[in-house]
């Protein structure tokens, strides 16, 4: 009993005793804290590291990059009539040689012909512009509502804007030296990369595994739809364009109608902005032949807008670009703010590819049925034929193969009629 008693008196002491430790503890003006540590493996230290060296090496590398993807879009531009060539038993190498010729003459010969009477417009638009201020100030000077701004451009003084002219022109003058050497790098790029087609596309399939080599030539068969389509549509639109503009104007007996029909081509380019850039110059030139003249050139030209967007896209473009207006102006903004003009005319067609991915690939949204088991079986029965069909044979004779079965399978689709795919009725085009 008595040593029961002193063992359970421990106990209390004991347990008194932890319990004052504690309250010491939480009474005292620094309290113990709990440190959390965080150690990162090694491996993790390295991926982090070269995945920031790939960044910077892709960022300083961009006009490179963007000068490849300018390569691959002449190449998805001019292969379909090297090809059409070769069906009518012309060489490759000979049909190459015509249509690199032809595109170069309908790159030069414009150039040629314009550039002197350019010049010379501009310079006499320069030298005529005192006398288009004061008729524009005179006319705008007529309207309250305008007069403000008829005040400011009789005030308007141009020494200050001459000065930082002469410093903007040297940097200018070298990003378009810069924009001329990477444009001729990816014309000749695109050459050598439509001579050497098959090796470079036997290497390619050489590092895919053979089990996608049907999906990876039907991605490169839609690529070269979406961006020759694009490229071919812009050529069609803007020369259109231009054309329709310098006779409007030499009808109209608007000055310089050579140098505002070059500006409205060049400016046809980005949708939705381009119809102001081109309306705008060309109706301010028209304000110097009167009102009517001005209202002529304005419903001219809204009319010829109308009747583009509505007809002659759909109709040029086709069916390589199936885009939403909301996803075109987004993509515009995007492609805008992240590289310019140049990111805002490569966004439409990066906006198609990543629409044609999530088909091809067979991505299940959310929000859509699942729909695609019949594609899925036929994609199957493709795949066992391309692989019996290539047991054996080296990369780049089954990437021949492979194309081969792309091609009439596309040729099925086509066929059968334009909602195989998703089973959906196919929206117009607005590139």
């Amino acid at each position: 009993m008595v040593v029961h008693g002193i063992i359970f008196l421990t106990e209390r002491k004991d347990i008194a005793m932890m319990r004052t430790k504690k309250s010491k503890d939480a009474s005292s003006p620094h309290p113990r804290k709990r440190v959390l540590r965080i150690e990162i493996a090694p491996a993790t230290l390295i991926i982090g590291v070269l995945v920031l060296c790939v960044a910077w090496l892709l960022i300083r590398l961009l006009p490179v990059l963007l000068a490849l993807v300018a390569a691959l879009m002449i190449v998805g531009t001019l292969n379909p009539a090297v090809e059409w060539l070769e069906s009518r038993h012309i060489r490759r190498g000979n049909g190459i040689a015509i249509i690199f010729s032809l595109f170069l003459l309908i790159i030069v010969l414009p150039l040629i012909l314009t550039i002197p009477a350019l010049v010379d417009q501009v310079a006499s638009l320069v030298a005529q512009e005192p006398e288009l201020r004061a008729r524009a100030a005179g006319f705008l000077s007529r309207y309250p509502l305008t007069a403000s701004l008829a005040d400011y451009l009789r005030d308007f003084h141009y020494d200050a804007l001459i000065k930082s002219f002469g410093v903007q022109m040297l940097a200018f003058s070298t990003r378009i030296i810069e924009t001329v050497a990477y444009s001729a790098g990816a014309v000749f790029l695109a050459l050598y990369i439509m001579i050497d087609r098959d090796r470079l596309r036997g290497a390619l399939f050489a590092v895919v595994p053979r089990s996608h080599h049907i999906q990876l030539s039907r991605i490169m068969t839609n690529l070269q739809t979406i961006v020759g389509g694009y490229l071919r549509g812009q050529i069609v639109t803007c020369l259109m364009m231009g054309i329709f503009l310098y006779i409007l104007l030499q009808a109209c007996g608007v000055p310089n109608a050579l140098a505002f029909a070059v500006f409205g081509g060049i400016a046809d380019v980005l949708p939705f902005i381009g119809v102001f850039l081109t309306m705008i110059p060309a109706v301010l030139a028209a304000l110097v032949k009167g009102p009517v003249i001005t209202l002529v050139v304005f419903a001219a030209l809204l009319v010829y807008e109308e009747l583009e967007s509505r007809f002659l896209i759909p109709l040029v473009y086709g069916r390589a670009l199936r885009l939403p207006s909301s996803v075109v102006l987004f993509s515009l903004i995007a492609g805008g703010s992240l590289y310019g003009i140049a990111g805002a005319l490569l966004a439409l067609p990066m906006a198609a590819t990543i629409l044609m991915l999530i088909d091809e690939l067979r991505v299940e949204l959310p929000g859509e049925q699942a729909g695609n088991s019949d594609l899925k079986e036929v994609d199957k029965r493709n795949e066992a034929e391309y692989e019996r069909r290539t047991a054996g044979m080296a990369a780049e004779e089954a990437a021949a193969v492979a194309v081969e079965i792309t091609d009439h399978r596309k040729k099925e689709e086509t066929a059968s009629g334009p909602h195989a795919k998703r089973g959906g009725p196919p929206e117009r085009p607005h590139p």
